[in-house]
């Protein structure tokens, strides 16, 4: 079907940018992730991904975890957990509603992005999930697009910390005070860790 639709090229003819969309879709969008993208997509500790339910409605969300949390399982293929968040389900239901996905990588120290288009799959009995501390799904995404985007605009940023909410095997991950809250804590999922009093409550997350 191609990348662009009526919407797109409407306005791409208003502002003469046809001709290089056409150069941009033909030389630089590809459907395979090559050794380059793979290096990138492995290295970073946080994307963008954004979704739409069955009426088209968006969703769009940010997803934090060590650097290789996202995997490249071949070069169409790549895997990431669900953690536990705040129980809407938002992203993983929408995955599972219309399976379309579009994720967006940026290294904000190097200054570069990369999108990747696909279809997902979630399954909470994915080969995967035992390799996640305390994941709940894992999606597949199989890829559809992937290129890179101008880095014109990405502004130069440090990494301070990486949130210690993040599970990791050789330790406990702590609780989130807005879990406790009174707003939240009667309604909790049964198995919920914040129902644990001797649990580590930190106040950020």
């Amino acid at each position: 079907m191609g990348l662009y639709h009526e919407g797109n090229r409407e306005l791409q003819d208003r502002f003469d940018t046809r001709r290089l969309a056409d150069r941009i879709e033909e030389r630089i969008v590809h459907d395979r992730i090559d050794d380059d993208d793979r290096a990138f997509i492995e290295a970073r500790d946080m994307f963008f991904i954004a979704t739409v339910d069955e009426e088209g409605r968006p969703q769009c969300s940010y997803k934090g975890g060590d650097p290789g949390f996202v995997r490249v399982l071949d070069g169409r293929t790549i895997a990431f957990p669900v953690y536990d968040g705040n129980g809407m389900y938002l992203t993983a239901g929408n995955l599972l509603a219309t399976k379309q996905v579009g994720l967006l990588f940026i290294d904000f120290e190097g200054r570069k992005r990369m999108r990747l288009n696909g279809v997902a799959s979630v399954a909470d009995d994915d080969p995967l999930l035992a390799e996640y501390p305390e994941a709940q799904l894992v999606v597949r995404v199989a890829a559809t697009e992937v290129f890179p985007n101008c880095p014109r605009y990405i502004h130069e940023y440090k990494l301070v910390a990486r949130s210690r909410f993040v599970p990791k095997a050789e330790c406990e991950t702590p609780v989130p005070q807005w879990k406790q809250n009174e707003w939240a804590s009667d309604v909790l999922a049964e198995g919920d860790p914040a129902n644990d009093p001797g649990r580590e409550v930190i106040p950020r997350g």
